[in-house]
């Protein structure tokens, strides 16, 4: 149990920026919760982990971390820090040390985003030619966003970042739900993420679980109330 209230970081997947919380923001700072919502770089599960484990660092007092998609395998490797108090995955991965998203995803069927993804090129870093991936516009407000308004999803769909490609074969460092508690949503219709390999993230953490039926990828913007409560929750657990 922690002395001072924690501030929630939020944590966005691929596909998406911060922008997609905002209605959870809303929503927690109603209660005079603390909130960060961090700009994840998408570049690699490595460098992404370090990245928001440089911000936690900075960060006085206890964080819940709340990771959405693929955020969820960030605060998975990034939860390590001692000031983190707690994690809560919104329809997301929860990655065992060792795994990658590819290995997780394997072991159940593909969902359509599978075969939604347009391949672009960059140059990285150390100056090569890498690959990052978007979703298909057209494809977007069925896979992403199936319960959100047409003009959102279009909205969403043009304002999507990509995701270097090299992340789904990186293994996570760490498992921080072996240590620290845990909270999921289930997205019942989600179809970029296999609801199944939610339900399974959810068991093996034993996190405290709630699912939405008839809710889409897109579920901080559907139903920012019903994300708000489960983060209400854990940050009343760990205050």
């Amino acid at each position: 149990m922690s002395a001072a209230p924690p501030t929630v970081v939020l944590v966005h997947g691929a596909f998406a920026d911060a922008a997609g919380w905002l209605g959870v923001i809303d929503e927690l700072q109603r209660d005079g919760i603390a909130v960060l919502a961090v700009a994840n770089p998408l570049r690699g599960l490595t460098c992404d982990a370090a990245y928001l484990a440089s911000l936690i660092s900075q960060i006085d007092g206890p964080v819940v971390l709340v990771g959405h998609s693929y955020g969820g395998a960030l605060i998975t490797v990034a939860g390590t820090a001692d000031n983190v108090v707690g994690l809560v995955y919104v329809a997301a991965y929860a990655l065992e040390e060792g795994e990658s998203l590819s290995e997780l995803q394997g072991r159940f069927p593909a969902s359509p985003l599978v075969d939604s993804l347009k391949q672009w090129t960059y140059t990285d870093d150390g100056g090569k030619t890498a690959t990052e991936v978007t979703i298909d516009p057209e494809a977007f407000p069925s896979v992403f966003a199936a319960d959100v308004s047409p003009s959102v999803a279009r909205v969403l769909a043009a304002s999507q970042r990509p995701l270097a490609a090299a992340t789904f074969t990186e293994a996570a460092s760490a498992a921080a739900w072996r240590t620290k508690p845990c909270w999921a949503l289930v997205a019942g219709a989600d179809q970029a993420i296999n609801p199944e390999v939610e339900r399974f993230g959810a068991r093996r953490t034993g996190a405290t679980t709630v699912e939405l039926e008839g809710v889409s990828h897109a579920v901080a913007v559907s139903r920012p109330t019903a994300v708000a409560d489960l983060i209400r929750d854990a940050v009343r657990a760990t205050s």
